[in-house]
């Protein structure tokens, strides 16, 4: 029984991961393993990945984030501007970040600035500002290729530079910025709160926590391996260099780390490609699929990640057409809709289901009314563009 408990946890836990390792191992039954499949595997993908997401865990466990929000709070003077803060922290910093890393940092922190304020902003604040945070880290991850996990893979199928990339998600990213300004003005100025001394009891809070000896300089280090990772992002520093640095530098000052490293989803890539690669030497499945996205890719990479989310969606339907570009804009649009279409929303729930668990059915409510009501002004730009 307890075998099976734990069984039942994994597969609600990994389900993404557990799709694709059936979906490899069914097509591999299909065409046997052999040569072929080593040249299936992104390695430069998932080593720039691995990478990132050892970084962000070192910054992130240093506090970094954390302390940039503090002297951001400091300045707030109201509501609005306290939950301005807290959506901008979001949308900003995923670009830089990551969904996933600005929403496991900032939600939490979140709860612990609402809950200075008072349990009336928890009640008022938490849900609204919560989804608008969730709909931020998603909408800012597009705009640059290190944002999110099908940008860097996307990214790295095409010849394009950061800037032409930045140059295509930019319209959506300016009109999701204004619409996320107005949404949050409109929610903060209904709560009714008054805000406290925010910034002054986080600072009560954090005394005394200061890093000592050699570790103070870990920001210092851990930024450096970030400006290693954008170099090798833009194609200027190989990426077996970047990858032998951090294993080895974060492997010798701070070891702990690379145990916070999010496996599951290099397994998950893992999976898809094995599972694209195979599917791609059965031609006529392969011209079937492709008849069925052509001309249709933003629209189908919407779709698609609806029920399978968008980063298994980009690496999925990226194999079979040659329209990567619109697959970038409808991997990254697609990440609004329901929980699962992108797998960073899914952090936030958890954390609303164990913060204020009364409150789950309000969160899945406006959550998913706000997500609809971006998703399709952005897909009506899409049709304009």
């Amino acid at each position: 029984m307890e075998v099976k408990r734990k069984l039942s946890e994994f597969l609600k836990r990994e389900t993404v991961l557990t799709v694709a390792i059936l979906l490899a191992i069914v097509s591999a039954v299909m065409i046997p393993p052999d040569r072929e499949y080593a040249g299936y595997i992104d390695f430069r993908t998932l080593s720039i990945l691995f990478c990132l997401m050892t970084v962000m865990a070192g910054l992130q466990k240093l506090g970094v984030f954390r302390n940039i929000a503090k002297t951001l709070l400091r300045h707030t003077q109201n509501t609005i501007q306290l939950a301005e803060v807290l959506v901008f922290l979001c949308f900003i910093f995923s670009m830089i970040i990551t969904n996933d890393v600005s929403l496991i940092t900032f939600v939490p922190f979140t709860f612990i600035v609402l809950r200075l304020t008072g349990e009336e902003a928890v009640k008022k604040l938490a849900v609204p500002v919560i989804v608008l945070q969730t709909i931020a880290a998603n909408l800012g991850s597009m705009l640059t290729p290190i944002g999110n996990p099908q940008n860097l893979y996307l990214y790295g199928k095409i010849q394009m530079s950061p800037i032409a990339f930045i140059k295509l998600m930019l319209p959506y990213s300016a009109v999701s910025l204004l619409f996320l300004l107005i949404c949050t003005a409109v929610a903060a100025k209904h709560s009714g709160i008054a805000v406290r001394d925010v910034a002054g009891a986080l600072q009560a809070e954090d005394a005394g926590q200061e890093t000592a000896g050699w570790r103070r300089y870990l920001p210092v280090f851990y930024l450096t391996l970030f400006l290693l990772c954008l170099l090798t992002v833009a194609h200027m520093i190989p990426y077996p260099v970047t990858l032998g640095i951090v294993v080895l530098g974060v492997g010798i000052l701070d070891r702990t780390t690379i145990g916070k490293v999010d496996y599951s989803l290099l397994l998950t890539f893992v999976g898809f490609f094995i599972f694209i690669g195979n599917i791609g030497r059965m031609p006529a499945f392969c011209s079937f699929l492709q008849k069925i996205i052509e001309g249709r890719e933003v629209v189908t990479a919407v779709a698609a990640s609806q029920v399978i989310s968008n980063v298994p969606a980009a690496l999925l339907l990226s194999g079979f057409t040659e329209n990567v570009k619109a697959l970038i804009v409808g991997t990254n649009l697609g990440g609004l809709g329901t929980l699962i279409a992108s797998m960073a929303s899914l952090i936030s729930y958890k954390q609303v289901a164990s913060q204020i668990p009364g409150e789950k059915k309000r969160y899945f409510g406006w959550f998913t009314v706000a997500n609809v009501g971006f998703l399709l002004p952005l897909l009506f730009i899409n049709g304009l563009l």
